[in-house]
Parts: C-alpha cells; sequence; structure tokens
C-alpha cells in the first residue's frame, strides 16, 4: 500500500532584520496565540561533496529543536509545494517587503 505524500511547506518570516526561508513538513496554528508553529524542518541531504554553508548555518541554529514558534507579525508567506528547495537567509535591506509593527492580540469587547 502506498504511503501518503509528505506535505511540503516554503515558509519566509522576518527575523533579526534578515529574511528566512525554511522548508517544513508541518506548519499549524499555535496553542500560544499569536504564533505559527512549524515541525519538521527539512534539511538538504549531503551526498554531493559541496555543503552550503548557509544552510549549514541554519541547520546548526535548528538543530535539536522540535518544534519553533514564529510571531504573526513576522511571517511574510507560507506555500506549499511539491519539493523542498534549499533553506536560506537573505538580508532584509533593500526588501520591499517590511514587517507590521503591533500585536496580534484583539482587544476585549466591553
Amino acid at each position: 500500500m502506498p504511503r501518503p505524500k509528505k506535505h511540503i511547506f516554503r515558509i519566509q518570516f522576518h527575523n533579526n532584520n534578515r529574511i528566512y526561508e525554511l522548508y517544513a513538513h508541518q506548519v499549524s496554528q499555535s496553542e500560544m496565540m499569536g504564533f505559527i508553529e512549524i515541525g519538521q524542518i527539512i534539511f538538504g541531504e549531503h551526498t554531493k561533496i559541496l555543503i552550503d554553508p548557509a544552510e549549514e548555518k541554519l541547520k546548526l541554529e535548528f538543530e535539536g529543536v522540535k518544534h519553533t514558534y514564529i510571531p504573526h507579525h513576522s511571517i511574510i508567506r507560507i506555500d506549499e509545494v511539491e519539493a523542498s528547495g534549499k533553506n536560506r537567509i537573505l538580508d532584509a535591506e533593500g526588501s520591499t517587503v517590511t514587517s507590521f509593527p503591533g500585536s496580534t492580540i484583539m482587544p476585549l469587547k466591553s
């Protein structure tokens, strides 16, 4: 019996004036209000002799992390894709995408 195909998501978000692009199998609304939960981050196979230093940096940063929680206001976009690509970090300088400041918590109505 064929195994069901795992979903692959590309997540782009702001972190420390940089734009992170990660590929993962799990993306969901977190139980913590205002956060997106990302799990099973996909890193490239090292079957080649060449190693991408940017992806290695991300692999070290997320080493041992089961799930990471990203604030809603840091998310640029989430896409479901056919295949994973290279995880990367881009400079946000010169980017036309700006993170919207503020909270996603709605005030209580009286």
